[in-house]
């Protein structure tokens, strides 16, 4: 599993701001390592992402834009921002460590380590209205192979009805 390029990729950019890519297994890693035996199934929108995931190598993941509180960015952690989960059925609230990778808006953090553990608040659910898919890339994917994923999951989310509209942007880093 550690030799497939993609998540070899991840791996290193976890090592990279601290994390123990073991211990903390990127989206990609953990959706892979389930697929033998079935990944899980939650709601219509998260199935679709999770099999374009595993299906397209790369660590995908949905949010409720209604739910959200200003714009969705990627940013080190100061170590203070709240992030919403569920332990032992409880609602609590843990902070990322200083220096981690995230998303987050205005209220908080919407998914730890990148790709790690996303928060309840943002979630999709079968109440969703109005969803946004995070397709995150690092090389070796090349940009049509992610460009491929995104149209994929399209396709994919258009078969559930009429309904359903999309648009696409593509992000890149800002080079240093």
């Amino acid at each position: 599993m550690e030799e497939l390029d993609h998540i070899a990729a991840w791996r290193e950019a976890y090592r990279a701001f601290g994390a123990k890519p073991q211990r903390t297994r990127n989206s990609l890693e953990a959706l892979t390592r389930r697929a033998a035996t079935g990944l899980p199934r939650i709601n219509a929108l998260t199935d679709i992402y999770n099999a374009i995931s595993v299906l397209h190598q790369i660590p995908l993941g949905g949010e409720d834009l209604d739910k959200y509180q200003g714009p969705a960015r990627l940013v080190r952690a100061g170590g203070d921002e709240p992030f919403e989960t569920i332990a032992n059925g409880t609602t609590v609230i843990e902070n990322p460590i200083a220096g981690e990778v995230i998303w987050r808006d205005d209220a908080g953090v919407t998914c730890r380590r990148w790709n790690w553990r996303q928060g309840p608040r943002t979630g999709l659910t079968d109440d969703t209205r109005t969803a946004f898919f995070i397709l995150d890339a690092l090389t070796p994917l090349s940009e049509e192979a992610l460009t491929a994923a995104g149209q994929a999951l399209v396709d994919e989310l258009m078969v559930l009805g009429p309904e359903v509209h999309a648009s696409q942007r593509l992000l890149g880093a800002a080079a240093h």
